[in-house]
């Protein structure tokens, strides 16, 4: 496994890193748990020190799954990224979406960072993962109903009580970042970003790279598309969100099909699968610290790892780049 610094922080995190939303069930058509801690652990095992969650991946159930999967390691040996923001138990800030629980009961979600809240959510984190600090805390979502800096001020206050040790947004465009650093210091911004939606090298990325601020792609394989396992037809389980999302409708799944119908042989020249292909090319990409990579079960989680085994030299970089422009 290779370890990369975010931003200019002393936070050493893993390369590929576990993105714990999968494994709360939530939005996924649900997961079994003791497969979830079994895929973290399995991760670990190979070197991945690093796992994503937030409160809101099953409402509260992807943390406590974290916290139990990390029982008996070292607490410096692993590095907890979690979140605050989106509220399903307040309705207050900006209205998100209707949902459902783990349970199938109507749930309203609510993208709200007020200071109250943050104080208050922050300890709930702490307790169901099962410890006294957190290694980055992210904003989940901007909420336009919060003064940016008054978020920000209460997240500093965290970090002076300790409870929180580095800082950073999700899904902040490169004026609200901004806006963010004249109250408090930014490590990181994690956002979107896989060979099929690239829409951040306009704007956030450049503005990542100018000011040393770690990014942390999330759903590198566009959500399971870029495995090579979705087919125009295929049927989801009831409750995932993918059945009802733009890149899984059959053009798009058809067009990114031929995508990787064309990489495919470099993936077994490399004796690899599509999915570690693409998650290596991801970290190979200007800009680009870490890919979250989630996984359901042991399997999937020690297959993400092992991409960090391949090697792809300038050309066949060069090669999938040309595919991806294409594209």
């Amino acid at each position: 496994m290779e370890y990369r610094t975010l931003g200019n922080s002393e936070l050493k995190v893993s390369a590929i890193t576990f993105g714990a939303w999968a494994a709360g069930g939530w939005m996924w058509g649900s997961t079994d748990r003791n497969d979830a801690i079994e895929a973290i652990k399995a991760a670990y095992d190979l070197g991945v020190t690093s796992i994503d969650t937030a409160p809101i991946y099953g409402q509260g159930t992807s943390e406590e799954i974290v916290g139990e999967a990390i029982k008996g390691i070292p607490r410096d040996q692993v590095q907890l990224l979690t979140k605050f923001g989106m509220r399903w138990d307040l309705d207050k800030g900006d209205f998100a979406f209707h949902s459902k629980n783990n349970q199938g009961e109507p749930i309203e979600i609510y993208k709200y960072a007020g200071k109250e809240s943050i104080i208050y959510e922050c300890e709930q984190s702490l307790k169901r993962l099962g410890t006294d600090y957190i290694d980055l805390y992210q904003i989940h979502w901007p909420d336009s109903t919060t003064p940016i800096a008054e978020t920000f001020e209460a997240v500093q206050q965290l970090v002076d009580q300790g409870k929180v040790r580095y800082v950073g947004v999700c899904n902040y465009n490169a004026a609200q970042m901004a806006e963010a650093e004249k109250t408090i210091a930014l490590v990181s911004n994690q956002i979107p970003y896989s060979m099929v939606n690239r829409g951040i090298e306009e704007e956030t990325l450049p503005y990542c790279i100018k000011h040393e601020h770690a990014i942390l792609a999330y759903s590198p394989l566009e959500r399971g598309l870029l495995t090579g396992k979705i087919h125009p037809g295929y049927t989801f389980q009831e409750g995932d969100h993918r059945a009802s999302h733009a890149h899984f409708q059959p053009d798009f799944i058809e067009k990114t099909n031929n995508l990787l119908e064309r990489i495919k042989p470099l993936a077994d020249d490399k004796n690899a699968s599509l999915s570690q292909l693409v998650l290596r090319w991801t970290l190979a990409r200007p800009g680009i610290t870490i890919a979250l990579a989630g996984a359901r079960n042991a399997e999937q989680a020690i297959q993400n790892a092992k991409a960090m085994d391949i090697q792809l030299n300038a050309d066949e970089l060069e090669f999938v780049n040309a595919v991806v422009d294409a594209f």
